[in-house]
């Protein structure tokens, strides 16, 4: 397994992304958006943070704390006019 490097999300702006799908099973596909749509929710509720797992264009795996403010059809939204790619992110708690 490949070592996740934790970042701020002031530094996200700087990776660059695929357009590839980091997951391949169906199942896990709906269980991340599932997991989007809750942490869009705790993040505008009750301003709580999730730690989002996502992949760079280079195959590094980074790890963010960050509120999610929006989750829209291809992107995540974050604090400071920051955006991932969703087909990027492996996992959302």
């Amino acid at each position: 397994m490949k070592t996740i490097e934790k970042i701020e999300k002031e530094k996200i702006i700087g990776l660059k992304f695929s357009n590839k799908e980091v997951l391949m099973d169906d199942m896990a596909k709906r269980r991340r958006n599932f997991d989007l749509m809750r942490a869009q929710a705790i993040g505008n509720l009750l301003r709580s943070k999730s730690t989002i797992t996502f992949e760079d264009a280079d195959g590094n795996i980074y790890q963010v704390s960050t509120t999610v403010w929006a989750v829209g059809d291809r992107f995540v939204s974050l604090k400071c006019n920051t955006h991932i790619p969703i087909n990027a992110i492996l996992e959302v708690n």
